[in-house]
């Protein structure tokens, strides 16, 4: 290459910039995914609309070699980022219902693709029917995982049962396509003999989970002690993801199927951290520069030029078996485990997505030999038309007064339908969350039925990333949100007590937390204090601060507070809970109800006194400004109908009916 074709390069890369930045934000305007628009302006440059007037100034030949190097690296780091986002987090609680999706929607599709390409091949002179049929079946099956896990984030839809259907039956789907497309490749790449390189598939899988994958979580140690991705952690896995490409190269394979292998082995648990940092690293040169590369390669390549009356017809098929196909299967498998209507129709719908994912496969086709330009051109067609059709017909058939409606019917079903006393808990990440769901507990105390329920408020990315990964920072971010809140109801309910599961996107976490106790009326709500004072509710606030230190005592602080009978209704629970002793500082004076209570406690056997421990002991306040300073308290935020005085018959009701140790009363 001459220093003049550098020139020449250098000019071509800027375009591509520039046009893949300009409309993927004018699709993102209309409403559709960025990949819409870059791949529109690979298309636009190529020479179905100019004739190649701009690409043959832009992209001369001489340059082109130097560019389909750069895309097939893009093509790469693409394949490695669906490999590693694919979690088996996303289909745990949900196997049957998302294999059945994924079957239907990958065999009906298949089988009539296969049934299309046998009339195509007639028509397009194809030599080696058998390949041609399976992969034209193939790339009618596939769903494009990313573009589906944008639309469930940017509509909301991870907390609705459709999203966590969609992604789990899509999660599967990626793993049947890509395993079925590899054979098709390897039928492909034997030129009508017998597939014999797919035997040193085995080995090379054997060696990557078995070896490679103990090795990679390796990593994770070694990003933890540096506190952050490193060069060198970058490095490792870099060289491994071009290694394991070359050797899927050699056994006769493309290079994207050792891509996606070793996204797929790479570490996942606990490794959350890592994954979002990578991706932050790929989405600097890979969604920038690479990807925008890969679409003008594959648009200079699309010529509907040459589609006349008879290759309408074609394409009107190839739609036809490609929309219907994937619907048809996907609806039937979510009908068949009784998903309801609507629901079944947005989960088919959002299957039908293809995106990027399909212009990969197509890519391949045309790079084997397997499809002819004419061929390619409508695929491509066909690939836009099902990604920009996704999100206005999702909001014909799923709108978002319905999707709202499930996801208040899914909360509710989780709290205000549960009996007995309710507990919901405002979890955040971190050890600060195990304290907050024992004390919850606690306050359950031998309450039976009770209801905790655990809940985080995931905020949406202030700049979410535009790789075109399958799952979003941001849902990754609730994947493992998830995930904690997961391993932290598994050890309530060990005690007895029931434990729902709710977590939601916010963009105001106050607001949310206020729908969340609208709809699930709970008798207490437990929040950390750090941060930003508690949001505003209709119930009394009470702040609990766990010493560091063991605990030996609890201390409730009634000095002037307006709320001194709930503070002591909690400080009692509590005390009750963990069998320990009960102080009140009551101020130079205590109230004559509070006196009363006192002993009404120690009648009861349970040890309560006026003062204040000379040991470590959880404090309650109804006044923030009451604890200890130099430590975050928990905020209880509880239903009470009187605060300024405490009734006579409470402290009987907790001690000796232990089924209801808050007593539901008015909100005030």
């Amino acid at each position: 290459m001459t220093a003049h074709d550098v020139g020449r390069l250098l000019l071509g890369l800027a375009a591509v910039i520039v046009l893949a930045r300009l409309l993927g934000a004018l699709a993102k305007r209309v409403g559709q995914p960025p990949v819409v628009g870059e791949i529109l302006a690979g298309i636009l440059i190529g020479p179905s609309i100019v004739g190649g007037l701009v690409s043959d100034r832009l992209f001369p030949m001489e340059i082109r070699p130097a560019l389909a190097g750069l895309a097939n690296v893009g093509l790469v780091l693409f394949m490695f980022i669906i490999g590693y986002e694919l979690d088996q987090s996303l289909v745990r609680g949900r196997q049957r219902v998302a294999v059945s999706v994924s079957a239907g929607s990958v065999l009906l599709p298949l089988g009539l693709g296969v049934g299309l390409a046998l009339w195509l091949a007639g028509r397009h002179e194809v030599t080696e029917v058998l390949p041609f049929a399976l992969f034209i079946g193939a790339a009618m099956a596939v769903t494009a995982f990313p573009v589906l896990a944008r639309i469930v984030a940017d509509r909301g839809l991870m907390r609705t049962e459709v999203g966590g259907l969609a992604l789990a039956s899509a999660a599967v789907d990626d793993v049947l396509a890509w395993s079925l497309l590899a054979v098709v490749v390897a039928i492909g790449a034997a030129d009508g003999g017998a597939p014999w390189h797919l035997l040193a598939a085995v080995p090379y899988l054997i060696a990557m989970f078995g070896l490679v994958r103990p090795l990679l979580r390796r990593l994770l140690a070694a990003r933890d002690r540096a506190g952050r991705l490193t060069p060198d952690v970058l490095a490792v896995i870099l060289v491994g993801l071009l290694l394991s490409c070359y050797a899927t190269e050699l056994i006769g394979l493309h290079a994207i199927f050792g891509a996606f292998v070793f996204g797929s082995v790479m570490p996942r648990a606990g490794g959350e951290a890592l994954r979002h940092e990578i991706l932050e690293r790929l989405e600097q040169v890979s969604v920038l520069l690479l990807l925008p590369v890969f679409f003008v390669i594959a648009g200079l390549q699309v010529d509907l030029s040459t589609v006349d009356a008879s290759a309408l017809v074609e394409l009107a098929l190839i739609l036809a078996v490609a929309i219907g196909g994937k619907f048809v299967g996907a609806y039937a498998g979510a009908r068949l485990n009784r998903v309801g209507r609507r629901q079944a129709g947005a989960i088919a719908t959002l299957m039908n997505t293809r995106g990027l994912t399909e212009i990969v496969i197509l890519t391949v086709g045309l790079q084997l030999g397997i499809l002819d330009g004419q061929l390619f051109s409508m695929m491509v067609v066909m690939a836009l038309v099902t990604t920009i059709m996704a999100g206005p017909l999702l909001a014909w058939i799923y709108p978002r007064r319905l999707a709202e409606a499930d996801i208040a019917r899914a909360e509710r079903a989780g709290m205000a339908d549960a009996a007995g006393f309710r507990v919901l808990v405002l979890a955040p990440g971190g050890p600060t969350a195990a304290a907050l769901v024992g004390l919850a507990a606690d306050l359950a105390g031998p309450s039976r039925p009770a209801t905790v329920a655990l809940t985080r408020l995931v905020p949406y990315s202030a700049s979410p990333l535009e790789v075109g990964s399958g799952l979003s920072p941001d849902l990754l971010q609730m994947n493992a949100a998830m995930a904690e809140l997961a391993a932290l109801a598994a050890s309530v309910r060990d005690r007895g007590l029931t434990v729902p599961i709710v977590a939601r996107f916010t963009h105001d976490p106050a607001a949310d937390l206020a729908e969340l106790v609208r709809v699930g009326e709970p008798d207490v709500v437990v929040i950390s204090g750090a941060g930003a004072p508690p949001p505003r509710l209709p119930m009394t606030l009470v702040s609990v601060l766990e010493p560091p230190t063991h605990v030996g005592a609890v201390l409730a602080r009634v000095d002037g507070a307006a709320s001194a009978a709930v503070v002591l209704r909690v400080a009692a629970a509590v005390a009750i809970a963990r069998d320990l002793a009960l102080f009140v500082d009551a101020g130079p004076r205590a109230p004559r109800e509070v006196t009363a209570a006192i002993r009404e406690l120690t009648r009861h056997g349970v040890p309560a006194s006026v003062g204040v421990p000379d040991v470590a002991a959880l404090v309650v306040a109804g006044d923030p400004g009451d604890l200890v300073s130099g430590a975050e308290p928990a905020h209880l935020i509880v239903r009470s109908g009187s605060e300024r005085s405490v009734p006579e018959q409470w402290v009987e009701q907790l001690v000796t009916r232990p089924d209801r140790p808050l007593t539901r009363a008015e909100t005030t």
